[in-house]
């Protein structure tokens, strides 16, 4: 990374007696991830070659940032981060337009105690459990069909307030809640979320919980979709038709078991769409996914991978998403890879049409929103540098 280093004028050293010193430190960072991408059924049946998956990317979302600390003595810091992300491929900005969309926020942080950050933030399921799961290995293709379950960082919540302890011999845990700012109404769309992490030697435990509410919609149907301090998950066909849901509740947990060149992990999630008088849709429809995944080792540059991922919706309408995904990671130096991910997946039973009623199940692999028949195969030969 190239690195900013800052560092203000001690008071002592112009003369002046009494004097503090502090020390700020400022970085520029970044990473660039496209690639040459191939979607069999990717819109209405038809085929696609592409280059790059909009602003998610694959292994990594494109992004520059800038972050940095002050040291304000005592052990206690002042830190910050803002970060853009945008789409490689044309330049445009990602995640609605916003100049730094991906995080912007200010904090203090103290290693004994931990750190407090105000504004628009990842929630700790992010965090804590992310980490552990194929998706920090290999991307999108890895992800949950539609990412229902935020399970790709689909999206991040503004007007956040968040706490993380510091590292108690492996046992961290995080929480975070999200002002609505709606007066009068202290519940429409807040979001707050809680997560614990366990590390111990080559195993890792993970598990939280995240919820956020709807905008209110006044006795009317809420006609315009998902309204939140949270972004939302709804990148396809898979569950787009719940965007009027009241709320949105996500429950997850992961574990991770290193043993010499492989690493092997489990996950489950159960997402949650709850609706009231003004969605469009009656009954909480639920998404139920079990994951796994091993990664070989097979050289110090290269990571090999392969997944599984198993989603079951029911509630208010019924269907089942099948994925199997492979991924190969080579190294060309510690800033740039090469990369090949692939996925398949097998889409049966109805989902909802956004209108109340129901449509065939359509696959769509990860959060890449591509919507076409029962089956999907996508094939991505990506280049990533970091800077």
């Amino acid at each position: 990374m190239k690195r900013l280093a800052l560092t203000s004028f001690s008071l002592a050293a112009l003369g002046v007696a009494g004097a503090a010193h502090a020390q700020t430190s400022v970085t520029l960072y970044g990473t660039i991830d496209t690639s040459i991408t191939y979607v069999n059924h990717a819109s209405g049946g038809s085929n696609l070659w592409t280059l790059g998956n909009s602003s998610y990317g694959n292994l990594s979302g494109s992004r520059w940032g800038v972050k940095g600390a002050e040291d304000l003595g005592g052990g206690l810091k002042a830190i910050f981060q803002l970060e853009n992300g945008f789409n490689p491929s044309n330049g445009a900005l990602a995640q609605g337009g916003r100049l730094f969309g991906r995080q912007a926020y200010v904090g203090l942080t103290a290693e004994q105690y931990g750190s407090l950050t105000l504004g628009r933030q990842y929630d700790p399921l992010i965090d804590l459990v992310q980490g552990i799961t194929a998706d920090n290995y290999f991307g999108s293709v890895f992800a949950t069909a539609g990412d229902v379950d935020n399970y790709d960082n689909s999206f991040r919540v503004n007007n956040a307030v968040k706490y993380t302890t510091s590292n108690w011999n492996g046992l961290q845990a995080s929480a975070m809640y999200s002002f609505g700012g709606i007066a009068g109404s202290t519940g429409s769309e807040q979001s707050y979320s809680a997560a614990v992490a366990y590390t111990s030697g080559p195993f890792a435990l993970a598990g939280g919980y995240f919820y956020a509410a709807n905008s209110q919609a006044l006795g009317a149907l809420r006609t315009d979709g998902w309204a939140s301090t949270s972004d939302g998950t709804f990148d396809g066909p898979v569950n787009s038709g719940y965007a009027s849901a009241h709320s949105l509740s996500i429950a997850r947990a992961a574990a991770q078991y290193q043993l010499g060149q492989f690493t092997f992990g489990l996950g489950y999630s159960n997402a949650q769409y709850a609706p009231d008088a003004s969605s469009v849709f009656r009954d909480t429809q639920r998404y139920n996914t079990g994951q796994g995944f091993m990664n070989y080792q097979l050289s110090p540059a290269l990571l090999l991978g392969l997944g599984y991922s198993y989603t079951h919706a029911n509630g208010d309408t019924s269907a089942n998403y099948h994925q199997v995904s492979i991924g190969a990671d080579y190294n060309l130096s510690k800033r740039t890879d090469l990369y090949m991910t692939a996925g398949w997946q097998h889409a049966s039973g109805e989902t909802g049409d956004g209108a109340g009623g129901a449509m065939p199940a359509e696959a769509s692999i990860g959060s890449y929103g591509y919507s076409g028949t029962s089956n999907q195969t996508m094939v991505n030969l990506g280049l990533r540098h970091k800077f």
